[in-house]
């Protein structure tokens, strides 16, 4: 931190001492005391600061001593390079909360549109390979629910994307939505859930459509984060819906070519911690 900030820093040694510590600075609590970081140079002792802080941080809010976990991005390549086995921190976490990665949900979110990803990080070639009825069904359930739980919406309004163009014109521009797509979405109505489409992707995220949905349930990575980035990327957020514990992060790379140098725009984080403690206090009183 005073790598790249000369304000007030104070160390603490536990969670707790954190609120007190704001008088005087920026609450540090530290996981190692010997890694020497350069801003914008990653290597691979960062990396293993950044696991360690963030099996530390899970750690802490699991046992209840913090409310949430704000994550930060990290380089994928570097957290692979020490063994990081995780799609993303993502699935990390949700292992060290003992759920399947299958039971939570990436939700990308900004001020005017929140999408979730069916499918993650994985090239676009294997995407409608991994498609199944009921991995759509469970991604919908999970969002439904974290929508409620999480963010306060007791009747959440999912509006789910198609894969092809056109969303397979009837079929004849692909049968995913035939046979894949639309049964999903009929079981989630017959389980009680508001849901619609499939949409095409091409016209359900210009502003009159999104009046009409809560979140999007898109079904490849960048089906969902090209228009969440493309509408609010100095601000949108990922919050981890379906898991016991609250997380969030900025949804922002990065960004080593600025690192340190007193350019980068922090409204996404201070939208993300934000939310968290949004998020926390829902699920303290429900």
């Amino acid at each position: 931190m005073r790598a790249v900030w000369d304000g007030p820093i104070v160390v603490v040694e536990d969670p707790h001492d954190a609120i007190a510590a704001f008088d005087e600075g920026l609450p540090i609590l530290r996981v190692k005391t010997d890694t020497q970081v350069v801003p914008g140079q990653p290597d691979l002792e960062g990396a293993r600061n950044a696991l360690d802080a963030l099996e530390f941080a899970v750690g802490l809010t699991r046992s209840g001593a913090a409310a949430g976990v704000v994550t930060g991005p990290v380089s994928k390549a570097q957290l692979y390079a020490i063994g990081f086995v995780h799609p993303g921190q993502t699935e990390f976490v949700a292992e060290r909360c003992g759920l399947s990665p299958d039971l939570v949900a990436m939700m990308l979110a900004g001020p005017s549109l929140k999408v979730i990803p069916v499918t993650t990080h994985i090239p676009l070639r294997c995407v409608p390979e991994q498609l199944s009825i009921e991995r759509i069904v469970l991604k919908g359930r999970v969002a439904v629910k974290g929508l409620q739980r999480q963010f306060g919406l007791p009747h959440p309004r999912i509006a789910v994307a198609g894969l092809n163009p056109h969303a397979g014109e009837s079929g004849t521009l692909g049968r995913e939505e035939v046979e894949i797509i639309l049964p999903a979405i009929e079981r989630m109505r017959e389980e009680g859930y508001e849901v619609s489409g499939p949409h095409p992707p091409d016209i359900m995220f210009h502003e009159r459509r999104r009046r009409n949905y809560d979140a999007a349930l898109c079904m490849y990575h960048d089906q969902a984060l090209i228009p969440l980035k493309t509408l609010h990327f100095d601000e949108g957020i990922n919050c981890t819906l379906g898991l016991p514990i609250v997380r969030s992060s900025p949804d922002h790379g990065t960004a080593f070519d600025i690192a340190g140098k007193n350019l980068a725009d922090p409204g996404a984080m201070i939208t993300a911690i934000r939310t968290a403690g949004e998020c926390a206090r829902r699920l303290a009183d429900a």
